[in-house]
């Protein structure tokens, strides 16, 4: 579990998940469009209509279920939520409502993929999955460190 895996989720394992997993981010969509409206300052979203301290509070509670229920069941792996929701962004634009969805089915796909490169790269032995995602986002933390620093 310390090293993040896929290999000992099953049915039963993934449907208790759900129970935490589905309403963090059932919380996270209702809040798409106040999140787009915080983007532009919690004074805009105010002078808007959003009632910015609920927001916060239950797209972090929506946060904290979202990551409790993924992390308790394959443990920690690292550059996924780094890697997808940036190119995500890249593609899309930055509307929360678009970026969501897309970000949580790219995500799931990204880790199906470095998963499967992960068990077939040095069969017969696995290698884990974590080793793959980190090859992948390395360069893409380093180039948005870079990038930030030229922006200041």
């Amino acid at each position: 579990w310390v090293m993040g895996g896929l290999d000992v989720i099953g049915y039963g394992e993934l449907s208790t998940a759900l129970f935490l997993l589905l309403p963090g981010l059932g919380l996270l969509f209702i809040h798409a469009h106040a999140l787009n409206q915080l983007a532009f300052g919690e004074e805009m979203a105010m002078g808007r209509g959003v009632n910015v301290g609920l927001v916060h509070k239950q797209v972090l509670l929506g946060t904290g279920l979202a990551t409790a229920a993924v992390v308790s069941l394959a443990g920690p792996i690292g550059f996924v939520g780094l890697i997808v929701p940036h190119a995500v962004r890249r593609i899309s634009g930055a509307d929360h409502r678009v970026v969501l969805p897309a970000s949580f089915l790219l995500g799931g796909s990204f880790l199906i993929i470095c998963d499967l490169a992960a068990r077939t790269v040095a069969a017969p032995t696995e290698m884990p999955v974590g080793i793959i995602t980190a090859l992948a986002g390395g360069p893409v933390f380093f180039r948005i460190l870079l990038k930030k620093r030229g922006d200041t």
